[in-house]
């Protein structure tokens, strides 16, 4: 009787291990077979219900089971719709950077220009249809002899064409037309024997002249400075002893580039 309780016991043992260790092969499980056909069928069913191996199955087929039966629900992502991106996209303004820069245009000035000059200065005075003008020497370009004249359309009745001079184009302005434009006719314009340009500044605009008279020292104090309110701002004040205009070289610049005459 003990014996058999000893054997029973150690096969028991036997069938616990095995039962704990999932990683080792259950195979060498005759003793438990035979232990089982040994006990009572009512206390068969009632312990045990199956070997090892087929608990280990039948698991696996509740687990399987379990599995496929279990509602998997998608994982649904946010749509998004390309519609709407793409209208939400063309909705958005975007302003482009700007890499221009703009140049202020050149402003009249129409403050005197007695402070332009200190203390005496040196003019040239040259004559244009019986009317004197002198330019201060400071703000004289050059002066040329009067060359073959190319005319060019679409321009203004005063711009009488481009000169070369050492590949330099100038523009030559009839001087009579530009300064007395309501005096200007057939007559005088027939009358007119252009010889010179003068060239203002460092700019490419140059005055037809008849005659070169001289260069005359003047001083402040023999100038009739224009005004503030003046109406012709090319016209830097007029000399008293000669009665003739002395030119503001910078305001008549700004005037030929932007193309108008001497009533504006």
């Amino acid at each position: 009787m003990s014996k058999q309780l000893f054997a029973n016991e150690k096969v028991m043992k036997q069938y616990l291990g095995a039962l704990l260790c999932e990683d080792e092969p259950v195979d060498n499980l005759e003793p438990v077979a035979k232990l089982l056909e040994q006990m009572p069928h009512d206390s068969q069913q009632e312990h045990i219900h199956l070997k090892p191996k087929e608990q280990i199955k039948a698991a696996e087929k509740i687990f399987d089971q379990d599995l496929f039966n279990a509602e998997i629900k998608p994982i649904v992502e946010p749509i998004i719709e390309a519609e709407k991106v793409n209208k939400a996209i063309d909705d958005e303004v975007i302003e482009p950077i700007s890499t221009t820069i703009e140049e202020s245009e050149p402003q009249i000035v129409t403050t005197s220009q007695s402070d332009y000059f200190d203390g005496e200065f040196q003019a040239l005075f040259f004559e244009v249809a019986g009317l004197t003008l002198a330019v201060p020497l400071k703000a004289l370009g050059g002066i040329h002899q009067l060359g073959e004249v190319n005319h060019l359309f679409g321009k203004p009745k005063w711009f009488k064409g481009v000169m070369l001079n050492r590949e330099e184009k100038l523009n030559v302005v009839d001087t009579a037309r530009w300064v007395m434009p309501e005096k200007y006719d057939d007559k005088l314009e027939a009358s007119l024997d252009y010889q010179y340009l003068i060239t203002l500044g460092d700019s490419q605009w140059g005055l037809l002249a008849e005659k070169l008279i001289n260069n005359i020292t003047l001083s402040k104090e023999d100038v009739k400075w224009r005004t503030n309110k003046s109406k012709r701002p090319w016209l830097a004040g007029v000399i008293k002893e000669k009665m003739c205009a002395l030119i503001d070289v910078d305001n008549l610049n700004i005037l030929l580039e932007k193309g108008l005459d001497s009533r504006q």
